[in-house]
């Protein structure tokens, strides 16, 4: 008896020891994280993020004139200037993260549009050809890092892949959204979108599909119902949209982002549910 007591006590105290262990193991993952937990407040800033990119991108190329293909260029460049910043940088700063999001957004959007409109390509083979870079990059994401999942964004070779992929999804999301929109209108995509989302919600909270398959099903629509949502708030009447100001739009957004970022708890951290190797 006295023996199988001793037993017993050594058994409590590995496991303790063990979740000790994998309790310390988190904490250092969530420490080392430079991108912010995925919660509510998350998907909040990450639509406003891609609508900012859609009405700034096309403020620049339309209303300013500037045409695709030059403000490609002016964006990108400080597109590269924050994400060295975020990769060099040793912790998670908030405005920082989502100053590279609304990075991508804003270039995403004048890539798109040059590609699709400026080149010829058409949205069909523009968010063919996007997709296929999507796809390509969490490919070779996958053998290089071994996991894409967002809870392993840790060493600056898994983020690198973590931001050309968002920045190919982001720009597939313009090339998408507008697609959908000639067909369903402005209105009709952003309902369409958001009941996509509602979907994966579901799958999200009721069935064991991997969760990192459902964060980047997410992030990707959430672009295209940016575009649909900008294009809504800031295309002219006759087309299906409410004519506001894309500078009046874009700076509301703007502002509306900023008080979100504010308010919403913004720690690095990870996806909500189990550990995944996907």
């Amino acid at each position: 008896m006295g023996e199988g007591v001793v037993q017993g006590f050594w058994m409590r105290e590995a496991a303790s020891g063990a979740a000790e262990s994998y309790s310390t193991s988190e904490t250092v993952k969530a420490a080392l994280s430079k991108v912010p937990e995925v919660t509510l407040g998350f998907w909040v800033i990450k639509i406003l993020a891609t609508t900012l990119g859609e009405t700034g991108g096309d403020m620049l190329s339309m209303s300013l004139n500037l045409g695709y293909a030059l403000s490609t260029v002016i964006l990108f460049v400080p597109f590269l200037v924050l994400v060295v910043a975020q990769v060099k940088a040793k912790r998670f700063h908030a405005f920082l993260y989502w100053g590279v999001i609304v990075g991508t957004t804003l270039a995403g959007t004048t890539m798109a549009d040059f590609a699709d409109r400026s080149l010829g390509i058409g949205y069909p083979g523009g968010t063919s050809i996007l997709l296929a870079l999507v796809i390509a990059s969490l490919v070779v994401w996958k053998i290089s890092v071994g996991t894409v999942s967002v809870n392993n964004i840790t060493t600056p070779k898994a983020e690198i892949f973590y931001w050309v992929t968002i920045l190919f999804s982001n720009t597939l999301g313009t090339a998408l959204g507008d697609w959908t929109s000639e067909g369903t209108g402005f209105a009709g995509g952003v309902g369409l979108f958001f009941a996509l989302l509602a979907v994966i919600g579901l799958l999200y909270f009721f069935t064991k599909i991997s969760r990192t398959v459902l964060f980047w099903s997410a992030f990707i629509l959430t672009r295209p119902l940016g575009a649909s949502l900008g294009d809504l708030l800031t295309k002219a009447r006759a087309d299906g949209g409410l004519n506001l100001s894309r500078y009046v739009a874009t700076g509301v957004i703007a502002l509306l982002m900023i008080v979100c970022i504010l308010v919403f708890p913004q720690k690095a951290g990870e996806h909500p549910g189990h550990e995944e190797r996907t």
